[in-house]
């Protein structure tokens, strides 16, 4: 009888110590409740482009952004022209989400201004608190962008491309401080083939702020200013700096900007070194952005 009684001890104890081991491996291998997440910050602005210039918001993997920019003509034209509405500035441009950090785009300018571009734009750092903590958003914009207006002097006919092509070179640094107020610095570089004379330098360094306050939830203030170091631009021509107010209204997939601005340019290299309109003076233009964006490619988790 004593036999037996060791011999099933002996038996319980031999099945019970592997079992016991595998439960300890087994909870060895469940996630800790505290363990960090990844939080980034989000919607700082409400599409990719704060009014003219770029924002640090990107468009997500697969999704392509399709855009269509108005700007009429300068309030101080008078009611004849009603208030310059009567005349207009469009580009139409396509920004395409090639991955998670990684955007390209193209676009159209027509009317008086007619440009050809296209950009590439790297985020190198993103906004994100948890697992990591990293304060603000890091981007790189590079854009080419060439003319399109007829040139009719023969001495510049052997170089007539070249000398239509601009490059900007951008860095954005932002960050969303609250859901209501985001801020960004966009150190810029501007390179013109060519320029009409010695005392215009081909390189012009530019420095832009941009912001949003959040009004409601739909509606948003924005406002950018570029401001062109002194002693770089044509010194027989009166520019001034871009300046842009507006208000941005999501509706749905939608989202209008609705602003005022003293730059004609659409593109970088306009409104960064060839704007000429002065508030004071009412040469500001009425004009809006549509962005209506579409998901072409849907990624795998």
């Amino acid at each position: 009888m004593r036999s037996l009684r060791s011999i099933f001890f002996i038996a319980v104890f031999a099945f019970s110590t592997p079992l016991l081991a595998q439960e300890g491996s087994l909870l060895d291998l469940l996630p800790e409740d505290d363990e960090p997440t990844e939080d980034f910050a989000t919607a700082g602005f409400k599409t990719t482009r704060i009014i003219n210039g770029q924002s640090f918001e990107m468009n997500a993997h697969g999704v392509l952004d399709f855009k269509i920019s108005h700007r009429f003509g300068t309030v101080n034209s008078g009611a004849i022209n009603a208030f310059g509405l009567d005349n207009a500035l469009m580009r139409i441009g396509l920004d395409y989400g090639v991955t998670p950090w990684l955007n390209v785009g193209i676009g159209r300018s027509g009317g008086s201004v007619k440009y050809y571009d296209g950009f590439v734009k790297a985020r190198i750092l993103r906004q994100q608190t948890g697992k990591k903590n990293i304060p603000v958003h890091l981007l790189w914009v590079s854009d080419m962008a060439i003319d399109g207006n007829p040139v009719n002097n023969p001495e510049l006919q052997p170089y007539l491309f070249s000398n239509r092509l601009y490059y900007t070179h951008q860095i954005i640094v932002g960050r969303k401080f609250s859901d209501g107020f985001s801020l960004q610095l966009m150190p810029s570089v501007v390179h013109r083939n060519f320029v009409p004379n010695k005392q215009t330098s081909n390189d012009v360094f530019v420095m832009g702020v941009g912001g949003r306050v959040k009004l409601t939830k739909r509606v948003a203030l924005n406002a950018e200013y570029y401001y062109v170091l002194p002693n770089q631009l044509d010194p027989n021509v009166n520019y001034t700096n871009s300046l842009s107010i507006g208000f941005d209204i999501e509706t749905g997939g939608h989202v209008f900007q609705l602003h005022f601005t003293n730059s004609r340019g659409m593109v970088e290299n306009g409104f960064m070194t060839d704007t000429q309109g002065d508030w004071a003076a009412g040469d500001i233009r009425f004009g809006f952005n549509v962005s209506r964006v579409f998901t072409v490619y849907r990624p795998k988790d």
